[in-house]
């Protein structure tokens, strides 16, 4: 046993240890000596990045500024590179954002020597929200006892599948609310005509838009869905158990709401849940069927001022 431990200790003897060396010790100034050895070594941004580099050029116009590096990836797509021997801040952050406007650039890279929380949601953010690809670094410059300073790049935001698949549903849930509230917008409208109910109530771009019955808890509600859509009274105090006394007292009334309706509706008691509600759904199109919004919204208005005939006269006596 003697004979491995001694080669442990031998072992461990040799391993050194990492020593940050301040960014200033090695490169005194950020333009003239980082960015020019930056050019000069641009295999380094290349292994923190996986991007392949061409044609860097320094100092590149963009308008009435300069970018600090500017190349080509393997694409021919255009890279801008902008370095900030400090803390990231607000003015690095929108000179990046000028110079790949300005240069018509399809990926960003953002080297800090300290990036702030902040800015890291930011390019997270960029990354789902544009088309262009951006990368945010840290710089360190380290050395091993007392060997020559090295640089060390370490990717903290990047883009990827998964934050561009995120950036698509996104932009697919705020094209849903845009419909949603231009539907609603159209219903609310026409369905001034036919009933007060909703006369006082704004679009929504959620699925749903209500209307008071006059009674706390419980609403008339329209109900959009992408290719079908729902009147109901949604019966939903705040005591579940009041509410399926509610429904009862409605539902044993059945026949003469139905008939004071014109056709049958739905009766969903919710059963372990603490709300409840009546009624009828209708499959001529929802939000997404924009070419039929005339038909449905005149269904739908139509449908309402007939639910409310049917169900207000039962509304006071099925109170507990």
């Amino acid at each position: 046993m003697t004979e491995p431990d001694s080669k442990a200790a031998s072992v461990g003897k040799e391993i050194g240890r990492i020593q940050r060396v301040g960014l200033r010790r090695v490169w005194t100034h950020e333009a003239h000596d980082f960015t020019t050895w930056l050019e000069e070594n641009i295999d380094v941004l290349e292994d923190a990045t996986g991007l392949q580099l061409t044609g860097v050029e320094r100092e590149h116009p963009a308008g009435a500024f300069s970018v600090d590096l500017i190349a080509e990836d393997e694409d021919g797509r255009v890279v801008v590179i902008e370095n900030q021997l400090d803390k990231s801040d607000h003015d690095h952050l929108g000179k990046l954002l000028t110079y790949l406007v300005g240069v018509q650039a399809r990926g960003a890279v953002w080297i800090v020597a300290d990036p702030r929380p902040e800015h890291v949601g930011v390019v997270a953010w960029l990354n789902e929200s544009s088309s262009a690809d951006f990368f945010l670094l840290k710089l360190e410059a380290i050395r091993i006892g007392n060997s020559e300073p090295a640089p060390l790049l370490t990717q903290i935001v990047g883009p990827s599948e998964e934050t561009r698949e995120l950036g698509r549903t996104k932009k697919e849930m705020g094209e849903r609310e845009r419909l949603r509230y231009r539907f609603f917008e159209g219903l609310l409208g026409h369905a001034k005509s036919k009933t007060r109910l909703h006369a006082n109530v704004s679009p929504s771009k959620r699925n749903w838009v209500a209307g008071a019955s006059g009674i706390t808890g419980l609403t008339f509600n329209y109900v959009a869905l992408q290719l079908r859509a729902r009147i109901e009274l949604y019966i939903g105090t705040r005591d579940g158990e009041e509410n399926q006394r509610i429904f009862e007292s409605l539902a044993s009334k059945k026949d003469r709401i139905e008939s004071a309706f014109g056709r049958p509706l739905e009766w969903d008691a919710k059963e372990g849940r603490r709300a409840c509600r009546i009624s009828k759904t209708y499959g001529s199109g929802g939000y997404e069927d924009e070419a039929k919004w005339g038909t449905v919204h005149e269904e739908l208005a139509d449908a309402m001022a007939k639910l409310e005939s049917a169900l207000k006269p039962h509304l006071r006596s099925a109170l507990p």
